[in-house]
C-alpha cells in the first residue's frame, strides 16, 4: 500500500498563472469577431464555454506543458469542428506551443510540434480544404513559437548553470579556506604540544637536580650545582617563550600566509636539541650526515627529533644512552633516533599527542614514521622524509 506521504499531488498553479491565463483568453476574445468566411461564425454559448476550457487549460502550462497541449487538441478540435471562429484560439495555441518549448527536453519539441501542425492541417482540411492551406502559411509563426522557446530553454539553462558553477566554486573556496583553517589549527598544535611538552620536561629535569642537590647535604650546597641549573631553566625558558611568540604572532594573523609563520625550525637547530637533552641528563651520541633539506623537510625533521628527545628523557629511564642518526639515502631523509630505557608505557600513544605528531609530521612531507620498543631493549623512532616533490621527481 503507497504511503500518503509518497503519493504525488496535482501541483496547485500559482496566482500568476490563473492571472496569465485568463490575460490570454481575454486578449484571444477580439480575434472571434475577425471575419471569418462562410464556414465559421462568432461562437455561441458552447463554443465560448469550449474556448474559456481551452484558456484555462494554460493555467497549468509550467508544470504540465505536454498535458495541456493533448487537452488543447480535444477542446480546439471540438471547438473547430462545431464551426467557431477558426482565429480565436490561435494565441493560446501560440503560447502552450512556446510553454512546450520551454519545457523542453529538445527531443519532445521536434517530435510533438511537427506531429501537432500535420494533425491540425488534416483536421482543418477535413473541415474547409482553404483553411487547411490557411494554417500552412501560417506554419511559419507556429515553428518560430516553438524555436523561440528552445532557444530561452537553452539561454536559461546557460544562466543557471553559470549560477551552479558559481555557487560551486564558492562553495569550494570556503571549503578550502576551512580546510586551510583547519590544517593552520593542527599544525599550531602540534607546535604548542612539541614546544611545551619539550620545555615543561627539561624544566622538570633540571629542577630535579636543583632539588636533589638542595635535599642531599643541606649543610654542604653544592651552590655551582644550584645555579647551573637555575640557569638552564631560565635559558630553557627563553629559548621556550621566543618560540611561542612566533607561534602566536600566527594565531593573531588575520589571514594566515606562508610567509608570516617565521622562520621554521631546521636542521641547524638540531645541535641544541641535543645540548638540552643532554642537561636534562641524556648521553646523547648524534650521528648527523646531511646538512641542508628543503624548509618543511628540515622543520619536520627537528620537530620529529624534539619529540623522541623529549620521550627519551621522560620515559627512559635516568641518563639514558640515546642515538641520533640523520643521513640522506635514495633521495630521502631517514632519521632515527634509539634509547636503551623502556621506553613510553604501554597503551601512552593512545593518551597522548607525541607519537600521533611525529607520525603527522612525516605524512605532511610525503613521509613515515615507525616508532615501537626495540628487541633488545629501549624505544625506536624511525622516520623516511623524501627530499623532493613528487612533481619534482616527475620532471
Amino acid at each position: 500500500m503507497e504511503q500518503p506521504g509518497r503519493r504525488r499531488r496535482l501541483v496547485r498553479p500559482a496566482r500568476r498563472d490563473w492571472l496569465f491565463a485568463v490575460a490570454v483568453g481575454l486578449a484571444s476574445i477580439p480575434l472571434t469577431f475577425v471575419a471569418q468566411g462562410d464556414d465559421a461564425h462568432t461562437p455561441d454559448l458552447v463554443g465560448w464555454t469550449l474556448f474559456a476550457l481551452s484558456a484555462l487549460t494554460l493555467v497549468w502550462r509550467r508544470h504540465y506543458p505536454m498535458g495541456v497541449l493533448l487537452a488543447l487538441i480535444v477542446t480546439e478540435g471540438t471547438y473547430h469542428s462545431l464551426g467557431n471562429a477558426h482565429s480565436g484560439l490561435i494565441a493560446v495555441t501560440m503560447v502552450a506551443i512556446y510553454s512546450l518549448a520551454v519545457a523542453g527536453p529538445r527531443r519532445r519539441t521536434l517530435a510533438v510540434v511537427p506531429t501537432l501542425l500535420g494533425l491540425s492541417v488534416i483536421m482543418l482540411t477535413t473541415i474547409n480544404p482553404d483553411r487547411g492551406i490557411e494554417l500552412l502559411r501560417i506554419s511559419g509563426w507556429i515553428l518560430a513559437c516553438a524555436i523561440t522557446g528552445e532557444a530561452v530553454r537553452v539561454h536559461r539553462n546557460y544562466i543557471a548553470a553559470i549560477v551552479e558553477r558559481a555557487e560551486r566554486a564558492e562553495r569550494t573556496r570556503e571549503e578550502e579556506a576551512r580546510r586551510r583553517v583547519a590544517e593552520e589549527r593542527l599544525r599550531i598544535a602540534r607546535d604548542l604540544h612539541d614546544l611545551l611538552a619539550h620545555t615543561i620536561t627539561l624544566i622538570g629535569v633540571q629542577t630535579s637536580v636543583a632539588a636533589h642537590v638542595l635535599s642531599a647535604d643541606p649543610e654542604r650546597l653544592d651552590r655551582e650545582t644550584i645555579a647551573k641549573a637555575l640557569n638552564d631553566i631560565a635559558d630553557t625558558c627563553r629559548t621556550a617563550r621566543g618560540e611561542l611568540r612566533t607561534t602566536l604572532e600566527v594565531l593573531r594573523e588575520q589571514d594566515v600566509k606562508a610567509d608570516s609563520r617565521g622562520p621554521l625550525p631546521g636542521l641547524d637547530g638540531l645541535p641544541d636539541l641535543m645540548e638540552a637533552a643532554r642537561l636534562a641528563g641524556a648521553r646523547v651520541e648524534p650521528t648527523v650526515r646531511i646538512r641542508e633539506a628543503p624548509p618543511a623537510v628540515g622543520a619536520a625533521a627537528y620537530r620529529i627529533v624534539q619529540e623522541a628527545l623529549t620521550n627519551a628523557v621522560r620515559h627512559a629511564g635516568p641518563e639514558p644512552a640515546v642515538s641520533v642518526e640523520l643521513y640522506e639515502e635514495q633521495g630521502a631523509l631517514r632519521l632515527t633516533v634509539t634509547d636503551d630505557g623502556t621506553g613510553p608505557v604501554a597503551g601512552s600513544e593512545g593518551a597522548g599527542f607525541g607519537l600521533v605528531g611525529m607520525r603527522e609530521r612525516a605524512r605532511s612531507v610525503g613521509g613515515t614514521l615507525d616508532a615501537g620498543p626495540r628487541p633488545e631493549g629501549g624505544f625506536a623512532v624511525t622516520a623516511v622524509l623524501p627530499l623532493t616533490t613528487a612533481l619534482e621527481r616527475a620532471v
